[in-house]
């Protein structure tokens, strides 16, 4: 059954962040993901929730194939830049069908 990673972003130094960016293409190449979504302009259409600059979705294989590519030591390296360029929030989430 397929997963999904739903992350949400605040951007705090852009720098860092397209570092981030830059390197994440080929560190995901081997995770087996699929990026569905990574959006820079999201509107929000409902809700008093604080503005975001950016909504990434991912979809895995499986839930067994998410903790190996966060934990892995490539992922981690380059996440120091994601995690000084923003503020991330993340879920793992099941899809409609499978709710």
């Amino acid at each position: 059954m397929p997963a999904l990673v739903v992350a949400t972003l605040r951007f705090k130094d852009i720098e860092r962040y397209r570092r981030y960016m830059a390197a994440f293409p080929g560190v995901f190449a081997s995770s087996g993901g699929k990026v569905l979504v990574a959006d820079e302009q999201p509107r929000q259409l409902s809700g008093n929730g604080a503005p975001i600059d950016k909504i990434v979705v991912m979809q895995f294989d499986d839930e067994a194939a998410v903790a190996p590519f966060f934990g892995s030591t490539e992922y981690r390296e380059i996440a120091e830049d994601r995690d000084a360029g923003a503020d991330v929030t993340s879920w793992l989430v099941k899809s409609y069908e499978d709710a």
